[in-house]
């Protein structure tokens, strides 16, 4: 097992870890949430909201297969995160990530267009947004993991021209292309469905592999 797996273990849902400015952040997201649902309740447009949700609930996924590769390895995950925290998570999940994926599915909503035909250098406002904010994730995360707090271990996932395919294609756009497909749902009930659905898959899975199987990820 590598050094970072090892460490980010050793803290994994420590709660001494906790610092007090995850209480401002906290209520952060619950302001930019109230918000929108105050907005969503005069419009009866509940997109931010879904987005939202949307986001979380794919990344939510993500970090749990990413816990389970390093179980069934024995050596790492994907990816990393053992750096100082306020509270670790799952070894590349921690409560500063979850914040800021519980409100970039906003972001993204309140960044596109509401004319779904709108087109930025020819290709559709949804579709270039979902691209650009992808890339700008990945750029972020370059320089997270060139900075030693997000550690990657695979030779096909790193700062190469095939690893930054990869980590842009399943690290985040599947995230913001989950939003587009959600908002662009007919119904608010198929929206509740899809939303529903993904944190269902990744509770179930946690819930297999930490309460039934006892691993640690």
């Amino acid at each position: 097992m590598t050094d970072a797996s090892i460490k980010a273990l050793d803290t994994i849902r420590d709660i001494s870890m906790l610092k007090w400015y995850v209480i401002p952040l906290l209520a952060i997201v619950f302001y930019i949430y109230t918000a929108e649902m105050k907005k969503a309740r005069e419009t009866r447009n509940w997109n931010a909201v879904f987005a939202g949700l949307t986001v979380f609930g794919m990344d939510f996924i993500n970090e749990t297969w990413n816990g389970w590769v390093l179980h069934f390895t024995g050596r790492s995950a994907f990816w990393t995160a053992p750096g100082d925290t306020a509270l670790r998570t799952l070894v590349g999940w921690n409560i500063e990530i979850m914040f800021m994926f519980a409100i970039s599915g906003i972001i993204y909503y309140n960044t596109i267009s509401e004319d779904k035909m709108e087109k930025i250098l020819g290709i559709p406002n949804q579709w270039f947004w979902a691209i650009g904010y992808s890339v700008f994730c990945v750029f972020v995360e370059w320089f997270l993991n060139k900075g030693g707090h997000l550690i990657w271990e695979y030779p096909f996932w790193n700062r190469s021209f095939k690893g930054v395919w990869l980590i842009f294609f399943f690290g985040y756009f599947h995230f913001y292309v989950a939003a587009l497909l959600v908002i662009n749902m007919k119904t608010i009930r198929a929206k509740l469905t899809t939303v529903i659905s993904l944190y269902t898959i990744a509770v179930l899975a946690n819930i297999f592999g930490l309460g039934i199987m006892g691993w640690r990820y």
